[in-house]
Protein backbone atom coordinates (compact mmCIF):
# COMPACT_ATOMS: atom_id res chain seq x y z
CA UNK A 1 0.00 0.00 0.00
CA UNK A 2 1.09 3.62 -0.82
CA UNK A 3 1.67 5.90 2.39
CA UNK A 4 0.26 9.35 1.72
CA UNK A 5 0.74 12.41 2.79
CA UNK A 6 -3.21 14.78 2.49
CA UNK A 7 -1.48 18.00 2.69
CA UNK A 8 -5.30 20.05 3.33
CA UNK A 9 -7.03 18.06 5.29
CA UNK A 10 -9.62 18.90 7.31
CA UNK A 11 -12.19 17.37 9.47
CA UNK A 12 -14.69 19.07 7.28
CA UNK A 13 -16.67 16.04 6.02
CA UNK A 14 -18.33 18.12 2.99
CA UNK A 15 -14.58 18.67 1.75
CA UNK A 16 -12.80 16.29 -0.86
CA UNK A 17 -10.00 15.89 1.09
CA UNK A 18 -11.98 14.36 4.36
CA UNK A 19 -13.60 11.86 1.77
CA UNK A 20 -10.05 11.18 0.08
CA UNK A 21 -8.47 10.62 3.81
CA UNK A 22 -11.37 7.92 4.41
CA UNK A 23 -11.45 6.59 1.14
CA UNK A 24 -7.91 5.84 1.73
CA UNK A 25 -7.89 4.04 4.95
CA UNK A 26 -10.79 2.20 3.54
CA UNK A 27 -8.28 0.69 0.53
CA UNK A 28 -5.76 -0.06 3.08
CA UNK A 29 -3.69 2.80 2.64
CA UNK A 30 -1.74 4.50 5.82
CA UNK A 31 -2.34 8.40 5.80
CA UNK A 32 -0.41 11.29 7.24
CA UNK A 33 -3.06 14.40 7.35
CA UNK A 34 -1.26 17.59 7.05
CA UNK A 35 -3.26 21.31 7.12
CA UNK A 36 -4.20 24.39 9.47
CA UNK A 37 -7.49 23.03 10.86
CA UNK A 38 -7.22 21.09 14.29
CA UNK A 39 -8.92 17.61 14.35
CA UNK A 40 -8.47 14.23 13.19
CA UNK A 41 -9.51 12.70 9.66
CA UNK A 42 -10.14 9.05 9.30
CA UNK A 43 -8.36 8.18 12.73
CA UNK A 44 -5.17 9.87 12.09
CA UNK A 45 -4.39 13.82 13.75
CA UNK A 46 -3.95 16.56 11.80
CA UNK A 47 -0.29 17.58 12.00
CA UNK A 48 1.01 21.39 11.10
CA UNK A 49 3.45 21.30 8.23
CA UNK A 50 6.34 20.89 10.40
CA UNK A 51 7.41 17.26 10.79
CA UNK A 52 9.28 15.66 7.80
CA UNK A 53 8.20 12.28 7.11
CA UNK A 54 10.82 10.78 4.80
CA UNK A 55 8.84 7.52 3.53
CA UNK A 56 5.82 9.24 1.69
CA UNK A 57 4.47 7.51 -1.45
CA UNK A 58 2.16 10.02 -2.64
CA UNK A 59 1.78 13.49 -1.36
CA UNK A 60 -2.35 14.22 -2.34
CA UNK A 61 -3.04 18.46 -2.89
CA UNK A 62 -5.83 19.52 -1.51
CA UNK A 63 -4.50 23.12 -1.10
CA UNK A 64 -5.01 25.81 -3.90
CA UNK A 65 -1.72 27.10 -5.89
CA UNK A 66 -1.89 30.93 -3.84
CA UNK A 67 -1.41 28.83 -0.91
CA UNK A 68 0.83 26.49 -1.48
CA UNK A 69 4.28 28.48 -2.24
CA UNK A 70 4.82 28.38 1.99
CA UNK A 71 4.55 24.59 1.80
CA UNK A 72 7.40 24.43 -1.23
CA UNK A 73 10.23 23.36 0.93
CA UNK A 74 7.85 21.18 3.59
CA UNK A 75 6.47 19.08 0.00
CA UNK A 76 10.10 18.84 -1.56
CA UNK A 77 11.82 17.80 1.52
CA UNK A 78 9.54 15.18 2.77
CA UNK A 79 10.54 13.73 -1.37
CA UNK A 80 7.58 11.49 -2.07
CA UNK A 81 7.49 9.04 -5.16
CA UNK A 82 4.81 11.22 -6.66
CA UNK A 83 2.24 14.44 -5.50
CA UNK A 84 -1.12 14.52 -7.44
CA UNK A 85 -2.18 17.40 -7.80
CA UNK A 86 -6.34 17.21 -7.48
CA UNK A 87 -8.52 19.74 -9.09
CA UNK A 88 -8.29 23.24 -8.20
CA UNK A 89 -4.29 22.74 -6.52
CA UNK A 90 -2.84 22.22 -9.98
CA UNK A 91 0.61 24.94 -9.87
CA UNK A 92 2.79 24.34 -12.48
CA UNK A 93 5.52 25.96 -10.17
CA UNK A 94 5.36 23.24 -8.51
CA UNK A 95 5.40 20.45 -10.73
CA UNK A 96 8.42 21.93 -12.55
CA UNK A 97 10.52 21.91 -9.02
CA UNK A 98 9.05 18.52 -7.87
CA UNK A 99 10.29 17.04 -11.42
CA UNK A 100 13.83 19.00 -11.06
CA UNK A 101 14.08 16.54 -7.99
CA UNK A 102 12.68 13.47 -9.63
CA UNK A 103 9.30 13.56 -8.17
CA UNK A 104 6.65 11.99 -10.42
CA UNK A 105 3.53 15.15 -10.64
CA UNK A 106 -0.24 14.09 -11.89
CA UNK A 107 -3.02 16.43 -12.40
CA UNK A 108 -6.17 13.80 -11.24
CA UNK A 109 -8.42 13.22 -8.40
CA UNK A 110 -7.68 11.10 -5.63
CA UNK A 111 -10.84 10.05 -5.20
CA UNK A 112 -11.65 8.86 -9.02
CA UNK A 113 -8.12 6.88 -8.94
CA UNK A 114 -9.13 4.93 -5.82
CA UNK A 115 -12.68 4.27 -7.44
CA UNK A 116 -10.94 2.79 -10.60
CA UNK A 117 -8.00 0.93 -8.76
CA UNK A 118 -5.86 3.27 -10.54
CA UNK A 119 -4.52 4.56 -7.65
Amino acid sequence: MKKTLIVGATPNPSRYAYLAANKLVAHGHEIINVGIKSGEVAGQPIEKPEKIHTDIDTITMYVGAANQPDLYDYILKTNPKRIIFNPGSENPELEELALEKGIATEEACTLVLLSTNAY
